[in-house]
């Protein structure tokens, strides 16, 4: 009998996880299997259990299938051939990685020019169904199977697992983000939303020398954590009821210049010509959050040509976001309270009742431990 590993498996919008077993895959020449050893729900996760993103109907997923995407765990199994990770840095049973849940193509015309953040198969290759070999291929499970050519880093030990954990995500994605918007030196950024995304850009944008990091969230637990990692002034939306008030008060934050950067971090559409209004004159908007399909708000367009004002959005990162994400942790660890992040750990046994915290606000952010 094969060896069984067990996964948490996504059967459909509204239906609660379930949790089954599947054989544990030897890994082919170039590949590496992982010891998954903590996962995080990130808020996409929660759009696609929620239904927000139907990945039946909007990516073409097969059921049923394990979704899940932040993650870390230590090396199961090398595949012949591997001998290091993607930086040259040796690599052995044991080992703790971090590694991209998806996998560029590396031949189409973005790849080709650099863009490998932009591949069209980084979209297909995370959701696939559970059923065939090597099953394996999400965060809620025992086991993780990195394909031959996907990007794998080797963690630090001085790094612990809450840490490192939501690197596949939240702290890449803003790493890249902060990157495409070119968020310089003494410039202003405002962070739309302090989840998880939004309190990892906190700290990176300080860490590239922002001159003031303005955050808006209605969450108390949330704006003291903006805090504590670098926000210079904080929106507090039960003070700053309406949009009107919430721009004004960028305003008079910033001597009525306005903001260089805004980031969406929340994932509501309504945010958008609300960050945008915030911007000054060549002022860049960091669009992350909103990943659902249909989901619109209205937007007057001449605001961007009068204002010339420009629109990044992102939702992979690049090779090298992963890297500096593993060194912007250990540089940083003593700075920031990153402990702080994870506000709870579940078994996967129970994963359903991690979802539904997260969903209702009792809990900031959870790990799933397998």
């Amino acid at each position: 009998m094969p060896e069984m590993g067990k996964a948490a498996v996504y059967v459909g919008v509204g239906k609660p996880f379930e949790i089954r077993e599947y054989p544990v895959p030897d890994p082919e020449p170039g590949a590496i299997l992982v010891r998954i050893t903590m996962s995080t729900i990130c808020g996409s996760d929660l759009h696609m259990w929620r239904g927000e993103l139907d990945l039946v109907n909007h990516v073409g997923l097969q059921l049923p299938a394990i979704i899940g995407h932040e993650m870390t765990g230590s090396i199961a199994k090398l595949g012949a051939g591997v001998t290091t990770d993607s930086t040259g840095q040796p690599l052995a049973e044991g080992d703790r990685v971090v590694y991209r849940y998806f996998n560029p193509c590396g031949r189409c015309p973005a790849c080709l020019r650099g863009e490998d953040a932009a591949c069209a198969m980084n979209l297909l290759f995370p959701f696939k169904s559970a059923e065939p070999w090597p099953h394996f291929t999400g965060a809620y499970a025992q086991y993780y199977y990195l394909h031959p050519n996907q990007t794998v880093i080797k963690v630090p030990d001085d790094l612990t697992d809450e840490m490192v954990a939501p690197v596949n995500c939240a702290l890449s994605e803003v790493i890249y983000g902060l990157e495409k918007a070119n968020l310089s030196f003494g410039e202003t950024i405002v962070i739309q939303g302090a989840g998880g995304l939004g309190i990892n850009a906190t700290a990176v944008a300080k860490d590239r020398g922002a001159g003031k990091v303005i955050v808006i969230d209605s969450i108390d637990d949330r704006l003291e954590l903006a805090k504590a990692f670098g926000a210079d002034d904080i929106v507090d939306m039960k003070q700053y009821p309406t949009p009107e008030e919430r721009m004004m008060r960028v305003m008079e934050l910033t001597g009525f210049r306005g903001a260089d950067v805004a980031a969406d971090l929340v994932g509501f559409p309504a945010v958008i010509p609300e960050g945008l209004s915030m911007l000054g004159m060549g002022g860049r908007y960091l669009e992350i959050g909103n990943i659902s399909p249909g989901v619109t708000m209205q937007l007057d367009p001449s605001s961007l040509v009068s204002g010339s004002k420009s629109i990044h959005g992102v939702l992979y990162y690049d090779e090298k976001a992963i890297k500096n994400a593993v060194e912007f942790l250990s540089r940083t660890k003593g700075k920031y309270p990153f402990d702080r992040i994870l506000a709870k750990s579940y078994p996967l046994e129970q994963i359903n009742e991690a979802f539904e915290a997260q969903d209702k606000g009792l809990v900031s952010r959870s790990a799933i431990v397998p």
